[in-house]
């Protein structure tokens, strides 16, 4: 089974590619895909994710799977399946 991963803006420059493929095994949620990404690209990990002190995830980019913000569907949770498109969008703050 396998998944398109996008990344737009700067996490394309980040990551040198503006898409990938991984494979997985059925029962692959979005955080072991975060984990997978950050495993073999440690450079994209502060503008995915920050790990908080009680080892939790925190998100610091907008994440669509299929087109569904993440938040509307399981979170880091969300289980994947063959086919899927996940898209990571940086998030831009300033004052």
């Amino acid at each position: 089974m396998a998944v398109t991963v996008k990344f737009i803006g700067a996490l394309r420059h980040l990551t040198g590619k503006p898409k990938i493929t991984i494979d997985f095994s059925a029962g692959y949620a979005l955080k072991d895909l975060i984990q997978k990404l950050i495993q073999d690209s440690p450079q994209v990990k502060s503008s995915i994710v920050d790990q908080q002190a009680d080892g939790t995830l925190k998100t610091n980019a907008l994440i669509l799977v299929n087109d569904r913000e993440i938040s509307v569907l399981d979170g880091l949770d969300t289980k994947l399946s063959d086919g899927d498109e996940v898209v990571f969008v940086p998030v831009v703050h300033g004052g």
